[in-house]
């Protein structure tokens, strides 16, 4: 077969030229249209308390009549939705969860759902496919379109221009401050927390009355966040204050649980906002594992159609509140709520505190409610002025039916009519449009006496429009009704912050005799003197030995040195009791070593003791010892990093306290040396390097050096003191 000739590519002969652009331009010109379109479009909610994509969802479901119709499937809803909102079906359906009364986000949802939508404490309660669940709109989503048909916010054309949204909903309450709210936008965030409804009804009420309200007489009234999960909040007055003011700052929510005596069990009926049962359960199986909590026989979740429940069983004699009081100090079930109440204010982020954001919605819904009221008087304006050309007419019905009637062209009856009675052509027109058998007097009589009370309704409304005491009036009596129908008690429950325990009692650990062991790949052993008799011999790999032993007790602390200048530490309570016959527990992953970590060296301490040492032998043929208490640390660090120089590897580690210890190094050309370690210098910084303390020939180093060397090398001690000269002979 002939050979395929690969094609030409032809090159232009000219190619264009990169155009160089100064990275100042380049960032306004394409990075911040970016930014503001994320910030203002995307991710902060607006003063009406909802995000653009929430908005767009609940119009359209208000547009297709589910604020009284029955419900419609969710993949119906969401279809209509992109009609406004382009970013893809999975996204507007995550919307639509959140909003749902199933998912539990909210203290007062907009959708009434059917179906599974999951719940916000939960990661693994996924939602079902929109094709098998129903929404329609909640009833209370009528305090969120109020006034929206009478022009009370501006509209816009979506994203193709066939039809129309609005830029805001014209909440009748402060919904900003009753739906919880989380967006990460571009260099900026956004996490409101909820307050009770009835509560922010009475402040709102209250600032209306006196714009200059303090931020002491608002907390008394909206006296904390309250959130849909429940729970208690430990009530801190300066850390609220702060966030009253600022907007910044953050609470601490606590779960609320009952003990069943009869079953010896810890019921939790409410974790704080945010949390994950998930997470919360494996923290307390890990722990349980670990040691570090006892009394804990299972964990299990036991929700129900009753509500939420995670259900501990406990051991025989275990106190139910001490151990609380230790879960919440170690897991979920005690969680701070970080606040950023970050809010668009015509299109602009500002960050706000509760009584700053009380005074733009004020602003925002007197704007809304002045619009509905022009749109109301400007309808009764035009019925007045239609009302007004009909009593013209009632001068002589007749002639206006004759004109009508011997008018030769439809097109000029409204023109006769206006020269002949002097109406408006708004005003002909109506009259034209007038069905004949109501062109009688009785007709037009009634329809005039409605003139009175319209002129009555005009003036009463232009007087409310020019006076803004008259609004607020109104938007205090909207608040009172909304307070009386929607309000409910609070879910979150306030406790005092002396209420709580300061500090949390360490759990007792039993102490009893043990044999600590670490090998230098790393394994451990704790051994109980009881299990040692008579078997001491301890199980290693063939590749491996003994890199440090001690007779110890169960309360020290086990401190690892490795090759990367480490040295991590590790309460010997928190390893399970092994025996001498098994390999003990794997120290790396434990530990959270990188790849390539490995031992050197280790030491039980109890105390960090003025006087004691450690040593760090290196292999240049270099010492150094560094006090004890140069690794001591006001917090317990589980990690230190540069604990000893790491100029040059390290070969062995000891530790010296009371009296001096013999250490022998062996270098890679088979001599060694034991000398004793109060020949070695003492340096407080632990980056020194010390001096040398075995002369090594060029190519040569040290591979070896310890304190515990009887396992490897047990004629060592008789042998160097006896030649008083380094010995020769393989070490490896």
């Amino acid at each position: 077969m002939a050979k395929k000739k690969k094609p030409v590519v032809e090159l232009p002969e000219k190619v264009a030229e990169v155009t160089r652009q100064p990275i100042t331009e380049t960032i306004e010109k394409n990075y911040m249209p970016y930014v503001m379109t994320v910030i203002v479009s995307r991710a902060i909610p607006d003063i009406d308390g909802f995000k653009p994509s929430q908005r767009k969802l609940l119009y359209t479901m208000y547009k297709m009549g589910l604020l009284t119709g029955a419900r419609s499937k969710s993949s119906n809803v969401v279809g209509q939705t992109m009609k406004l909102n382009p970013h893809g079906d999975a996204a507007i359906y995550e919307t639509m969860v959140r909003l749902t009364r199933g998912n539990a986000a909210l203290l007062h949802p907009f959708i009434d759902s059917k179906g599974s939508f999951g719940k916000q404490y939960s990661r693994d309660m996924a939602y079902a496919a929109p094709r098998y669940t129903e929404v329609k709109l909640d009833p209370f989503c009528q305090e969120i379109f109020s006034g929206i048909d009478k022009n009370a916010v501006d509209m816009v054309p979506n994203y193709d221009n066939t039809t129309t949204e609005p830029t805001m909903l014209p909440t009748t309450f402060p919904n900003i401050l009753v739906s919880p709210n989380l967006g990460i936008a571009v260099g900026m965030t956004s996490n409101i927390c909820s307050f009770n409804l009835a509560e922010v009804c009475d402040g709102t009420i209250a600032m209306l009355r006196n714009p200059s309200v303090t931020v002491d007489r608002m907390m008394e009234i909206i006296k904390a966040p309250d959130f849909s999960g429940g729970g208690f909040l430990i009530y801190d007055k300066e850390a609220l204050r702060t966030i009253y003011e600022t907007g910044v700052g953050s609470v601490k929510l606590r779960a609320r649980y009952e003990y069943n005596p009869d079953d010896n069990s810890i019921d939790i009926l409410e974790i704080p906002y945010s949390s994950c049962i998930e997470s919360i359960m494996k923290k307390i199986i890990d722990m349980a594992k670990e040691g570090k909590i006892k009394g804990v026989v299972d964990v299990r979740d036991a929700i129900d159609l009753s509500g939420f429940r995670l259900t501990i069983e406990l051991k025989k004699g275990t106190d139910p509140d001490k151990l609380m009081q230790r879960l919440f100090a170690t897991t979920d079930l005690e969680k701070s709520f970080d606040c950023n109440f970050n809010v668009l204010i015509n299109s602009a982020p500002c960050t706000l505190g509760v009584l700053g954001i009380l005074r733009e919605w004020i602003t925002f819904r007197m704007g809304c409610y002045k619009r509905e009221l022009s749109f109301e008087l400007n309808k009764k304006k035009d019925k007045l002025h239609l009302l007004e050309g009909l009593g013209l007419i009632l001068q002589d019905i007749d002639q206006a039916i004759r004109i009508i009637r011997n008018t030769q062209r439809e097109e000029d009856v409204v023109k006769n009519l206006m020269e002949a009675f002097g109406l408006t052509e708004i005003q002909a027109e109506y009259i034209a449009e007038i069905k004949l058998r109501h062109l009688n007097r009785e007709y037009i009589i009634n329809r005039i006496n409605e003139l009175e009370q319209l002129m009555k309704e005009i003036a009463d409304l232009q007087s409310l429009l020019a006076d803004d005491l008259k609004i607020k009036q109104e938007l205090i009596k909207q608040l009172t009704e909304i307070k009386k129908k929607y309000g409910k008690p609070r879910k979150t429950m306030i406790i005092a912050k002396d209420e709580t325990p300061l500090v949390i009692e360490k759990e007792e650990v039993e102490n009893y005799p043990v044999r600590v062991v670490v090998t230098r790949e790393g394994y451990f052993k704790k051994i109980t003197m009881q299990s040692l008799k008579g078997n001491d011999e301890q199980k290693i790999k063939e590749t491996d030995e003994i890199l440090y032993t001690e007779d110890t007790d169960n309360l020290g602390e086990l401190c690892v040195f490795t090759n990367m200048a480490r040295m991590y530490r590790v309460n010997v309570s928190d390893f399970e009791n092994t025996k001498a016959s098994l390999l003990g527990d794997f120290l790396p992953p434990k530990l959270s070593m990188d790849e390539g970590e490995y031992l050197i060296g280790a030491q039980v301490l109890h105390e960090y003791l003025d006087g004691a040492c450690f040593g760090f032998i290196y292999e240049n043929g270099k010492g150094v010892k560094t006090p004890v208490k140069a690794y001591e640390t006001k917090v317990k660090r589980k990690k230190l990093v540069q604990a000893f120089s790491d100029k040059v590897p390290c070969v062995g580690v000891f530790y010296e306290e009371n009296k001096p210890v013999d250490v022998l190094m062996v270098s890679a050309h088979g001599k060694g040396i034991l000398i004793s370690s109060d020949l070695i210098g003492e340096k407080v910084g632990r980056g020194a390097l010390g001096s040398t303390l075995f002369e090594l020939k060029r190519g040569d180093k040290l591979v070896y050096a310890s304190a515990q060397f009887a396992s490897r090398y047990p004629d060592a001690t008789t042998t160097c003191r006896k030649r008083k000269v380094p010995t020769t002979g393989n070490p490896m």
